[in-house]
């Protein structure tokens, strides 16, 4: 293989790049380098910045641009690597004949990519898309995403926040949102941060609830007519990264001890897997070829219906060859995860049981780099 290949990560529809001491790819770039350069392959890795909640036309054309600006003009060539709704946007962008809001020449670009690795998609939509576009979960998804970015800045929520979130979360099948309350865990979780941090933080979650776009594109019906019209490139190997999380049951809640943070965090986790658990049997995606064994061999038996990484179900992750599946969350795969003693440290996002931990987290990313290195 050629010496010079460009490697872009490409974030989901929480979508912070970077955002102060918080960084969404962090604790890949430098596994990820590292695994590369040991299989000859001299890469340089960039991270994309996308707006959270725009639509996947908007979030692939600002993926395009991105691109131009750091490939060069060369035929160096390209590998991207999206998470979440990441994975799209780069789907998006290969396909053949595509038209996106850029003044960009999209082919010459799209005919350099190699290699197209998606970790944790929503493939076939995830029914948790369709419940943050409604009146009631667009307050909730701010807060969700402000609970998130508070936890990998300061590595656990104030225990009588969380106790509000998991009381919400228990909730959330029920419809009955308090919005009162909302706010006040919303105030509370802000003070944490800077002045100057809070205005970051603040335009964040204002592009959240400014554009949705990307949630209404996200929901199962509507990824039935993505799948359909976007055609994979020929040239471009296509695989994916499949995550199944620990179901939520009265042994998961005894196997998180005396720890209330660690209770109020399973209880939140609990309210978003029933949520994403929700889809119908009849829009549960086929598997083609070896994708049945590689999931049996890694997960012990083929997700069900019901199985998901607590975002999106595991059945909709699939895509092209399974280049790793694991037991784990929705950002566990990216880094997120319980690792203290590492420096930097690694932060959980939520208290699911999974059990995901460096030496998974290692495995992952080494598959991820021999399938890019081919």
């Amino acid at each position: 293989m050629p010496r010079s290949h460009h490697v872009y990560l490409i974030p989901g529809f929480f979508g912070f790049a970077n955002l102060g001491q918080i960084t969404y790819f962090g604790h890949v770039r430098a596994i990820l380098a590292a695994r590369l350069a040991s299989r000859g392959v001299d890469a340089r890795i960039h991270v994309v910045r996308a707006e959270p909640t725009a639509s996947l036309p908007q979030r692939a054309a600002q993926l395009a641009e991105a691109i131009a600006a750091t490939a060069g003009r060369g035929d160096s060539p390209l590998h991207l690597i999206g998470h979440s709704s990441g994975g799209l946007d780069a789907r998006l962008l290969v396909a053949p004949g595509v038209s996106l809001p850029t003044h960009r020449k999209l082919e010459p670009l799209a005919a350099r990519v190699r290699t197209l690795v998606t970790l944790s998609t929503p493939h076939h939509g995830t029914p948790l898309a369709s419940f943050f576009a409604t009146l009631r979960g667009q307050r909730l998804l701010q807060l969700l995403s402000l609970a998130t970015i508070h936890v990998l800045r300061f590595g656990r929520l104030p225990i009588g926040a969380l106790l509000r979130v998991a009381g919400l979360a228990a909730r959330l099948d029920e419809g009955l949102l308090n919005s009162e309350l909302l706010d006040e865990v919303f105030g509370r979780l802000l003070e944490d941060f800077s002045i100057g941090r809070r205005h970051a933080v603040r335009a964040l979650l204002r592009a959240v609830v400014r554009d949705q776009a990307l949630l209404l594109q996200l929901a199962p019906e509507a990824m039935q007519l993505f799948d359909a019209s976007v055609a994979p490139r020929a040239g471009v190997r296509f695989g994916s990264v499949v995550a199944q999380a620990a179901r939520p049951s009265l042994g998961s809640r005894i196997a998180a001890g005396l720890d209330p943070a660690a209770q109020l965090s399973r209880a939140v986790y609990g309210g978003l897997y029933r949520l994403a658990a929700a889809t119908p049997r009849r829009q549960v995606a086929p598997l083609h070829g070896g994708q049945a064994r590689a999931l049996r061999r890694a997960l012990g038996a083929v997700p069900d219906a019901h199985a998901s990484d607590g975002i999106v179900p595991t059945r909709s992750q699939v895509w092209g060859r399974i280049v790793h599946a694991a037991r784990a969350d929705h950002l566990d795969v990216i880094g997120h995860f319980h690792d203290p003693d590492r420096d930097p440290p690694h932060v959980d996002w939520l208290a699911t049981g999974s059990g995901f931990d460096r030496r998974r987290f290692e495995t992952l990313w080494a598959d991820v780099a021999r399938f890019v290195a081919g």
